[in-house]
Order: structure tokens, then C-alpha cells, then sequence
């Protein structure tokens, strides 16, 4: 009955290691890392463009908000010195 069962593993090793080998082994999955890796740095980079980009939008709506409050005031004053 061991025997049988070390028989049967035996054979279940060699067609893994032979599936293994089919699939692309160690070249397979360097390949496969180094594509993982190439994704990933597109995607820090895409990342990167658009935190850019969202900082330059809200540097112009702050801009733009803080030109608005700076003409209100203005107006104001004038108001002022036009009733007194």
C-alpha cells in the first residue's frame, strides 16, 4: 500500500514539473514580473499627472475665489466712502 502511494506521488510530481515547464517555468514567470512591474510603473506615473493636475486646477480656484473676495472687499470700501 506504500508503496503504491509513493508510486502515485512520484507520477504526480513528474507531471507537475512537466506542466510546470509547459507553462513557461522560471522564463514564464520572469516575463510575467517584469510586465507586472512595466504596469506598475505606468501607473505611478499616471498617478503622478494627475495629482498634478489636480493641484494646478485648485491653485486656480483658489485663485480665482480669493480674486472674488478681493473685489468684493473692494466694492465694499467704495460703498463705505461713497455714504460717508
Amino acid at each position: 500500500m506504500e508503496i503504491s502511494a509513493l508510486i502515485i506521488s512520484i507520477i504526480a510530481l513528474v507531471i507537475a514539473f512537466l506542466a510546470y515547464h509547459k507553462a513557461g517555468g522560471i522564463v514564464g514567470l520572469k516575463k510575467q514580473t517584469e510586465v507586472l512591474t512595466n504596469v506598475g510603473d505606468t501607473i505611478v506615473k499616471a498617478s503622478d499627472s494627475l495629482r498634478d493636475k489636480t493641484a494646478n486646477i485648485l491653485d486656480k480656484m483658489e485663485g480665482a475665489v480669493r480674486a472674488t473676495e478681493e473685489d468684493k472687499g473692494k466694492q465694499k470700501a467704495k460703498k463705505e466712502q461713497e455714504t460717508v
